[in-house]
This record gives structure tokens, C-alpha cells and sequence, in this order.
């Protein structure tokens, strides 16, 4: 297992439909490396510990932080946040989308632009790959996706809003549940979602705007959130006497891939000629909710 957890996902392939869906999601308990410690140090340790999405990692932990603590906040560098959500995106765009419809990777566009992705002008940089390279490969991939079907539904980094009291009720016991996460109705629903996605950050960047963040707090009692390329990462603290009793993290991967209902739903009335073809649609349909660690797949023919 890495210390971002490990994600196994079975079926079985019974009259050319996807039987016995499981998924088993395993995650380290890290935040318990947080109990006892003090809160700027817990913001200072996330990034090196969720190493993924890092500036998005500390974001929700400062807002978190601020929020128990009555703080007013710092903002965020935005631009560091932009550009990784576009890293993200692009990574799963340029590389992993293609391979998983059958189709090459823009692997030498992507080094390209990651190696310069720092630089002042990656807005320009990201418009100019996105017009010359990811289009003509978006509309190669949806033509293949296409073949599948679906109806019309969101990315969950697309449909995700920033609820931070919500969170907040449920952390401090009076909710029963965590806000519903958002629906997907299809894998190419979800791909079309992302390249809307990955637009609104490239516009985001160019105009210096904001990055989503929010937060809520009271008492000791901190929750914050902010948006990555998956979707809603939360990040809530629990302050006594001024260190760290309570710490909690809840990543997109962690409600998507609780159990086999969002897999599950995204096959539904899918019928298959083989295992392949099976496999094939499974490993679409995971990208589709796009898990922050590594997977395995095991389809057997019933």
C-alpha cells in the first residue's frame, strides 16, 4: 500500500453483464500523525504528507485552521492553485483518457508543458496546447466514448460546491450524514464535463481570479474546502487548548469509492461481447471518478 491508500476494484462478467461489483478502498490512518500537534504545524506537514493536489491540501487545512481558530485568513497564491488543477486535468486528458479509449497518449505535449507550467506565461502556454493539441484528441476520444452511449451529466469536480457549514454540522455531531456528493450519469458525460472544466481554469488563471476556498468554524471547531480536479477536498480540525485533538480529511476518492453504487450506477444496463471489452469499460468508468491513488482490476468470466 502507498501512503495514499490502495483501491482494488472485482467483477464478474455474467451473461455479458458486469455481476458481483466490489470495491475495497483502503486508506492509512495519517491524520493521526496531526493528535497532540500544533495547528501551524499540522498546515506546514499536509503538503509533504498528501503529497497530491498539495496546494490544494493546505489550503483546506489553513481555511480549516482559521475557521476553529476565529483567524482571519491569508490568501492562498491562486495561481499555484490554477495550475495544479490544470496539471490534473491535463495529466488524466493528455495521458490516461486516450490510452483507455484505445488511443495514443500526447505524452511529449504534456512534459512540454509541465516543465514550464511555472513559468509567468502558462496561461498562454495552456491555450495554445489546449487549441493545437487536446481538442483534436478530446474529439477522438468522445467519437469513442460516443460508441457507449449515456446520458447528459457532471464531472464531480464540475458539479461540486463548497459547503463548508454543512461539513461542519456533521463534524460536530449534529448531522447524521455528509452532503451528498454529485451524480454522474455517464463516463462521456464526465469526460465532456472535464474539458469544461479545464477551460474555467485556464480563464480562472488569465484573469488572476480567486481560487475556490471557504470555511466555517466555531468553538474550536474548523472545516475547509476548496475545489481540485476530483472534485470537493474538505479538510476539518478540531482545536483544545491550542493543539490538534481531531483531524479529518475527506477527499473526493473517499465518498466515490465507499462503495460500488457510483461504479455501478455508470455501467448500468452495459452489455459486453467478452472480457476485454468488460475490462474496457470498468477501467473508463473508474477514470470517470478518477481515484487519487493506484488501482488493480480483476474481471473473471463467470
Amino acid at each position: 500500500m502507498t501512503t495514499a491508500g490502495q483501491l482494488r476494484v472485482g467483477a464478474r462478467l455474467v451473461a455479458g453483464g458486469i455481476r458481483d461489483l466490489t470495491v475495497d478502498l483502503q486508506r492509512p490512518s495519517i491524520t493521526r500523525l496531526f493528535i497532540g500537534q500544533l495547528p501551524d504545524v499540522v498546515i506546514k506537514t499536509v503538503p509533504y504528507l498528501f503529497t497530491l493536489c498539495a496546494h490544494a491540501q493546505r489550503a483546506a487545512a489553513q481555511a480549516a485552521v482559521n475557521a476553529a481558530l476565529s483567524e482571519t485568513p491569508r490568501p492562498p497564491e491562486a495561481a499555484e492553485l490554477w495550475v495544479e488543477m490544470l496539471h490534473e486535468n491535463l495529466w488524466r486528458l493528455l495521458l490516461d483518457w486516450p490510452v483507455a479509449v484505445g488511443l495514443p497518449p500526447a505524452r511529449e505535449a504534456f512534459v512540454a508543458w509541465r516543465a514550464r507550467r511555472q513559468e509567468a506565461d502558462c496561461a498562454d502556454l495552456t491555450r495554445a496546447l489546449l487549441d493545437e493539441t487536446l481538442h483534436p484528441l478530446a474529439a477522438a476520444c468522445m467519437a469513442r466514448l460516443g460508441e457507449a452511449g449515456g446520458a447528459v451529466a457532471s464531472h464531480p469536480a464540475a458539479g461540486a460546491s463548497l459547503d463548508p457549514a454543512a461539513w461542519l454540522a456533521y463534524w460536530c455531531g449534529e448531522a447524521d450524514s455528509l452532503p451528498a456528493l454529485p451524480v454522474l450519469g455517464s463516463v462521456l458525460a464526465a469526460y465532456r464535463a472535464r474539458l469544461v472544466e479545464i477551460e474555467a481554469a485556464v480563464a480562472g488563471l488569465a484573469a488572476g481570479e480567486p481560487f475556490p476556498i471557504a470555511r466555517a468554524g466555531t468553538g474550536g471547531w474548523g472545516v475547509g474546502q476548496t475545489l481540485t480536479a476530483r472534485g470537493r477536498l474538505s479538510h476539518a480540525v478540531h482545536v483544545v487548548d491550542g493543539k490538534v485533538a481531531r483531524y479529518q480529511v475527506q477527499a473526493p476518492t473517499d465518498g466515490y469509492f465507499a462503495d460500488a453504487v457510483p461504479l455501478t450506477a455508470l455501467l448500468a444496463n452495459r452489455r459486453f461481447v467478452g472480457l476485454d471489452q468488460a475490462r474496457q469499460a470498468l477501467d473508463q468508468a473508474i477514470l470517470a471518478l478518477d481515484p487519487c491513488l493506484p488501482y488493480t482490476l480483476e474481471v473473471h468470466d463467470a
